[in-house]
């Protein structure tokens, strides 16, 4: 009788001994590196150019999806932002929580409302907010509480010399610049159609810090002037859409 022991369905399903392979890369394996070899040949430079490539298209991304850098263009926005700074936009700012809220500087499109580019202000009323310059001692007043705005605004301003008393719609943003004096901003629209306030759609996003130059960069720390602010209990309808000025 035959002792030795035959070799069951089991048995041979069983897993080769990890001592007994070779190390050499599957068919899979073969044809990515073949592949990737190939497109590399084909590139003048190889993997340096792939690599330089790689990174432009994560850069492209993150500067459509994430972030972008937007130069100061005015000196609207001084004390703080200077002709020629550079600031880091969040364009996630706004989309998973709150919108824009008093206080935020905030970057958007001023087309068909401002001008044809993107300006950069500083966010005072939001919808139902009730904005009024000036009271007793010259401050702005937002839903009947004044606003120290001394901490941001260029030395020697005031918070405006324009007279105001409007109502911001739902879906749109009262804005301004810390330099009051040297700013085109939503008081020079109050008679246009559309009276200067911006909507929500069209901001680009929340600046987060300044990036250039290196000596003052750093976080753009946000204002604690509105904290105090009731919410706003008016509303008004949207107006329709203006377009012309700068600044």
């Amino acid at each position: 009788m035959d002792t030795e022991a035959q070799p069951t369905e089991r048995d041979r399903s069983l897993p080769p001994d990890p001592e007994d392979s070779s190390g050499a890369p599957g068919p899979e394996g073969r044809s990515r590196s073949a592949l990737a070899s190939r497109f590399t040949d084909w590139l003048p430079g190889g993997r340096i150019t792939l690599t330089l490539l790689l990174c432009l298209l994560f850069l492209l991304a993150v500067n459509t999806f994430v972030a972008r850098p937007f130069e100061i263009p005015s000196g609207s926005m001084e004390k703080g932002l200077r002709v020629g700074d550079r600031v880091l936009v969040n364009k996630l700012a706004y989309t998973f929580g709150d919108g824009p809220a008093r206080g935020d500087v905030i970057v958007f499109d001023g087309t068909g409302y401002f001008g044809d580019a993107d300006y950069i202000k500083r966010v005072v009323g939001v919808g139902g907010d009730h904005v009024v310059c000036c009271d007793g001692e010259g401050r702005i007043r937002v839903n009947g509480r004044s606003v120290d705005e001394s901490g941001f605004l260029f030395p020697g301003d005031s918070p405006s010399t324009v007279r105001f008393d409007v109502v911001v719609p739902e879906g749109r943003l009262f804005v301004l610049g810390d330099h009051r004096g040297s700013s085109s901003d939503s008081r020079d629209r109050l008679g246009s159609p559309g009276g200067g306030m911006v909507p929500v759609e069209k901001v680009v996003g929340r600046a987060e810090g300044l990036v250039w130059p290196f000596g003052r960069a750093g976080r753009l720390e946000p204002t604690d002037a509105y904290d105090k602010v009731p919410a706003g209990e008016a509303s008004a309808p949207a107006a329709a859409p203006t377009g012309g000025g700068h600044g």
